[in-house]
């Protein structure tokens, strides 16, 4: 298997766009059919899988009907804390809000520079 990270975004497109085909073809389904299941237009699912993939809710919708829609788990799924980590966020938060009051010694400082 190539290294992703040495594939151009053009490159990257064309596999996807080609395994967007191969799924469609291995699931025996036209393109007729997936059009109208996933309510994409025939000459976008043609454009997809020529390696054109204009707007990313179409092809959501062509996963989605292709039961592939899971593939994206690791882009949606939020990083789970560790109760450590989670100590540190919640107690690094009330630092910031709390508020901070002046010393008495500054305060008396400030009386005796009066000249009232």
């Amino acid at each position: 298997m190539e290294d992703i990270l040495m594939l151009s975004d053009t490159e990257i497109t064309g596999k996807i766009s080609a395994k967007l085909k191969e799924l469609r073809l291995k699931q025996n389904v036209s393109r007729q059919d997936l059009a109208a299941s996933s309510g994409v237009s025939i000459s976008s699912i043609v454009r997809m899988e020529d390696g054109e993939i204009k707007s990313f809710e179409s092809f959501l919708r062509i996963l989605r009907t292709l039961g592939k829609i899971e593939i994206l788990l690791p882009l949606v799924k939020e990083e789970e804390l560790s109760p450590a980590e989670y100590f540190k966020l919640v107690h690094s938060a009330k630092k910031k809000h709390q508020r901070k009051r002046a010393s008495k010694s500054v305060i008396i400082n400030k009386q005796e520079d009066s000249k009232w």
